[in-house]
């Protein structure tokens, strides 16, 4: 089916992006993106800000990746300072779809820890994207120390992070499985497990970490 002409101009859908109908502002995010113009970047970024559909974020984020990458990245950069937390959120998430390394440094320890658990998942997201090679270690020692934080969903995307970095998680992960905390020991013995045998599942690792956990071992042999 061809698209409305309507839709298909940039900055008449720049002009719906507000439209209280959620379809009407996917098809304008998508307009937008087709036709990439910098001139929509920062109303696209100020849209991801205050988006309240999945979807419709989740095209922004696509039309964004459709623009030079010099000229989004420093904007969402920018970005990460604001106070809306799915503002910083949205552009992590971005920034982790662009993959240009040169936002690396924005990717602050602030932001790894953030208390908004949306917007220290995005955080582990990007950072495991952006990391220069030989500073792996010390990103997994900031995410180790967050073992044992919220609910599943979160645990869950915690060690999903820590499993992309690999080997450099060793250490930090070994630490954490005997940390006097039961829910830390429970959550790296879950990670590992989870890293050593990913078809098992992460609820299947989590309840046998648990197991592990209340028998008072890490369920290492010799």
């Amino acid at each position: 089916m061809t698209m409305p002409k309507e839709d298909t101009n940039p900055m008449r859908a720049l002009q719906r992006l507000e439209n209280g109908n959620a379809s009407v502002r996917l098809r304008a995010v998508l307009a937008v993106g087709t036709t990439p113009d910098p001139r929509f970047v920062d109303q696209l970024i100020e849209r991801c800000a205050i988006e309240p559909e999945f979807h419709v974020r989740d095209m922004l984020t696509w039309a964004l990746t459709r623009h030079p990458s010099s000229i989004t990245v420093p904007r969402l950069i920018d970005e990460l300072r604001a106070e809306r937390p799915q503002a910083r959120s949205q552009a992590l998430h971005t920034l982790s779809k662009i993959g240009d390394r040169r936002a690396w440094p924005a990717i602050t320890r602030a932001l790894l820890t953030d208390p908004d658990d949306e917007v220290a998942r995005s955080a582990w997201r990007a950072a495991v994207v952006l990391v220069p090679e030989g500073e792996e270690p010390g990103l997994a020692g900031v995410l180790a120390a967050q073992l044992g934080r919220g609910e599943r969903e979160t645990r869950l995307s915690l060690s999903r992070a820590l499993i992309a970095l690999g080997e450099a998680i060793t250490p930090a992960l070994r630490a954490a499985t005997t940390d006097p905390d039961p829910r830390v020991r429970e959550h790296a013995i879950a990670t590992e497990r989870l890293w050593r045998d990913p078809d098992a599942g992460f609820g299947f690792a989590v309840e046998e970490a648990k197991r592990v956990v209340a028998l008072g071992s890490t369920g290492r042999e010799g």
